[in-house]
């Protein structure tokens, strides 16, 4: 099974979608760093190995799948419940502690794409969520001091915690393959975007990834909905998401209007010869002789 070095290339907005499945497993399926990780973490024995096929499937089952009300502790201590997140888009990331590879790039590839996210869809428009699948280690101490490590700090990114048995759980809902391994963890490399009932939208796979992997499904879900009639925010909304593009020698996104522009000249455009041709058609009608 060959993993994903960090040294590997930086996806493009071209290699959006089409992947071949062995290639997305490829890059998903991480080998990380060894760490003192507790070998009952995850059902089955150390000396399991993977099954490309079987991970993929797995993942993309969850995709429609409502994920449960667990229980979590953040990195300050403060109890967090799934049913807390609701009501946006949230982009979760599964990590563990120890890692010294996979799990930073993954987080560093989010906080990469956090602040041009935010710019474009507002900056309290979705939550990003870090849980530690390591239980018996990544406790919230060490999610606070991974977070501190790694210079993730934004507000609205939460650090969270939970016992074995939750991390299970959890991890079954999203269709997350992790197992202990001579290396400390083998794990899908896999960011979830859940919608705004938590529910799986998206399933994101490698350790870095482009900004447009992780925003349009963020845009789908904010914007994408039905029409909201008369309301004014919801046009607007979706004058926004008509009217972004990304840009991928900056990768960054960007508002662009110039097709509103074009459309407002073709209807002036439009208007003008309407007007000539009634003038004319009024100047050369018939008219009546007086009797």
């Amino acid at each position: 099974m060959a993993g994903f070095s960090p040294e590997a290339r930086r996806p493009g907005p071209r290699d959006v979608g089409w992947r071949p499945a062995g290639f997305v497993l490829a890059t998903a399926l991480a080998f990380v760093a060894p760490t003192a990780a507790d070998a009952g973490a995850r059902s089955g024995a150390a000396t399991q190995v993977w099954d490309a096929d079987a991970a993929l499937a797995r993942s993309q089952a969850a995709v429609g799948r409502q994920v449960g009300d667990y229980r979590f502790v953040d990195s300050e201590g403060r109890t967090v419940r799934m049913a807390d997140l609701r009501g946006r888009p949230v982009v979760i990331s599964l990590i563990y502690t120890a890692c010294q590879s996979t799990c930073p790039i993954i987080s560093q590839t989010i906080a990469d794409i956090l602040g041009s996210a935010r710019d474009l869809l507002g900056p309290q428009s979705f939550t990003v969520v870090t849980i530690g699948f390591d239980a018996a280690n990544d406790t919230p101490r060490r999610m606070r001091a991974f977070a501190r490590q790694q210079g993730l700090s934004s507000p609205e990114w939460r650090f969270l915690s939970a016992d074995r048995d939750t991390i299970a759980r959890l991890a079954d809902d999203l269709g997350f393959v992790f197992f202990p391994s001579p290396r400390g963890f083998d794990h899908l490399a896999q960011t979830t975007v859940l919608d705004r009932e938590g529910r799986v939208h998206t399933q994101i796979y490698g350790q870095a990834f482009s900004a447009p992997q992780l925003v349009e499904p963020l845009k789908q879900i904010l914007f994408g909905g039905p029409s909201r009639a008369f309301d004014v925010a919801g046009l607007v909304d979706r004058i926004r998401l008509f009217c972004t593009v990304y840009d991928p020698t900056a990768e960054r996104y960007k508002f662009d209007y110039s097709i509103f522009i074009g459309m407002a000249i073709g209807a002036v455009s439009v208007t003008v010869i309407g007007v000539i041709v009634v003038r004319a058609w009024w100047r050369t009608r018939p008219t009546r002789s007086a009797p």
